[in-house]
């Protein structure tokens, strides 16, 4: 099994929606992904942010947490060939146009807090999202 480090965040724009995206037209998560050689887990996170929805303008607010779990599969169950040790940042933005670079994520939204846990795809997700929840917007 194939450990790997993964960092993304939770984006809040001016009306405190928070930020999700779209992996291959059939999962929802936040945005995060692999780190690159010679990446700090914050930088990680803001290329991947960029990558998956086009914002570049992060306001960088704290770590919220870290959280493992397997891959997604294309069958939406756990791919047991990789296990990923996930770390999530709290950011801000003022940009509210959503324009995914990544092919990979071809869509991205903003949604209601209190509707993010009934996007995510992967229930170790909406766990994570569901502990840090109060966190997120007490910012």
């Amino acid at each position: 099994m194939k450990k790997t480090k993964i960092s993304g965040g939770v984006v809040l724009n001016k009306n405190k929606d928070v930020l999700i995206v779209n992996q291959r037209g059939n999962s929802w998560s936040l945005p995060k992904g692999h780190t690159e050689i010679g990446e700090t887990l914050l930088e990680t996170a803001k290329r991947e942010i960029y990558e998956e929805s086009g914002i570049k303008n992060l306001i960088y607010i704290k770590k919220i947490g870290s959280y493992s779990r397997y891959r997604i599969g294309l069958d939406l169950n756990d791919d047991r060939s990789e296990l990923k040790d996930i770390h999530i940042f709290l950011f801000k933005t003022d940009e509210m146009s959503l324009n995914p670079i990544d092919e990979h994520n071809p869509e991205a939204k903003w949604v209601l807090p209190e509707n993010v846990s009934g996007f995510l795809t992967h229930k170790k997700d909406k766990l994570f999202f569901e502990e840090i929840k109060m966190k997120v917007l007490s910012h």
